[in-house]
């Protein structure tokens, strides 16, 4: 077995033994399904017909995302209050490949879980929108990944969750603390809405944080509806998460290079 290998098997044999591991995906799965159901249920048409019925379905991605960043902050940070860090430095020497194999096993779990989660926000609008008046007497097709702008919108919602993941853990290896880490996340991901929200900045820096913000760029992708009214079009604004995502890893892999764990 390579070192490769080796790295990726114990970054699975560590994440998988951690009980927060398996709550944390769940809590990830039934956040990101429970908001789902709960805003389908509400949301009715002719009242709420401007609504895009499929966005409207994966609504749980905005509350889940938080159990997944959670989940891969802890993957680093727990290593360094726990002190595992020096162990896995001395089995993997070199960091970058331990930094690597940390950011393939966290993707991995988070896309299954992932695609668990936004399967079940599909089928939970597929189910409950038309019974709501989203019909095609209405003009909506139905919410199914049968589907193409469908299938493109809940594919690419399980690419942001892993994305999200990964900007955490990127995060986390530059921060090493757990709080902070997770307080500098959640900031970045929920101030930039809360802020474009209010409606008290000027009309062109409230269009560049919507454009650029790395949730409200990202979650672009569930739109299926009204594209060109859109600050940024679904997979330019998850290629500026995929910037975000990117810097953080580079920043990330830059700290655990050069500084002692």
């Amino acid at each position: 077995m390579g070192p490769v290998r080796e790295s990726l098997h114990a970054e699975w044999t560590k994440l998988r033994t951690v009980p927060s591991t398996g709550w944390l995906l769940a809590t990830a799965i039934v956040l990101t399904v429970g908001v789902g159901l709960l805003a389908t249920s509400v949301m009715k048409c002719p009242t709420s017909c401007g609504q895009d019925p499929t966005k409207v379905s994966l609504t749980g991605i905005m509350l889940g995302q938080a159990a997944v960043a959670v989940l891969a902050v802890l993957v680093v940070s727990g290593e360094y209050s726990t002190g595992m860090i020096r162990i896995t430095l001395t089995a993997v020497p070199r960091r970058a490949t331990a930094l690597a194999a940390k950011a393939a096993v966290v993707a991995a779990v988070v896309l299954a879980a992932g695609a668990v989660a936004v399967l079940g926000c599909v089928l939970a609008g597929g189910l409950i929108l038309p019974g709501n008046g989203f019909t095609a007497a209405h003009g909506f097709g139905a919410v199914s990944l049968a589907d193409g702008p469908t299938l493109r919108a809940a594919t690419g919602a399980v690419l942001y969750l892993a994305l999200i993941a990964l900007l955490s853990l990127g995060l986390a290896t530059a921060l090493r603390d757990s709080g902070v880490s997770i307080a500098v996340v959640l900031a970045l991901l929920y101030i930039v809405p809360i802020i474009t929200e209010l409606g008290t900045l000027n009309p062109v820096w409230q269009h560049r944080l919507q454009r650029y913000g790395p949730m409200t760029a990202g979650l672009a992708i569930e739109a299926t509806r009204s594209l060109k009214t859109q600050v940024i079009t679904p997979w330019a604004g998850l290629g500026v998460l995929a910037a975000w995502t990117a810097a953080a890893l580079l920043a990330g892999a830059a700290v655990f290079r050069l500084r002692d764990a």
